[in-house]
């Protein structure tokens, strides 16, 4: 078993491993009224490289259902976290945001299931 799968008792075989099972916080945040950031924490160097390696821009924008192109990622080693910034879907306060300050996207995210 690699280390980004697990047992399921339920299923009684292995699944793959979830985001937030690999990584020590995934965090979503305003980044200015027009942009949202996502955070991945990875924690320590070979976490960083599973989920650099294993998660790619395209299975996050079509979790978060962003064209892809609007997904901007940044990769910081230095630091361990894998970043993605995209377009509001609604201006920060306006009528139609019912997320002010950006927190809810960091659970679409830390669900999502790694490539191997």
């Amino acid at each position: 078993m690699t280390p980004w799968m697990r047992f399921d008792w339920r299923l009684g075989s292995c699944t793959i491993a979830k985001l937030c099972d690999l990584v020590d916080k995934v965090r979503s945040k305003n980044a200015g009224p027009f942009w949202l950031t996502i955070d991945v924490f990875c924690g320590n160097d070979e976490t960083y490289r599973k989920v650099e390696n294993g998660l790619s821009t395209q299975a996050v924008a079509n979790r978060l259902q962003q064209p892809q192109e609007k997904l901007k990622r940044f990769s910081l080693p230095d630091l361990h976290v894998v970043k993605f910034s995209l377009p509001r879907p609604h201006v920060q306060g306006s009528r139609l945001d019912r997320d002010m300050h950006g927190a809810q996207w960091a659970i679409a995210l830390s669900d999502i299931e790694l490539d191997a």
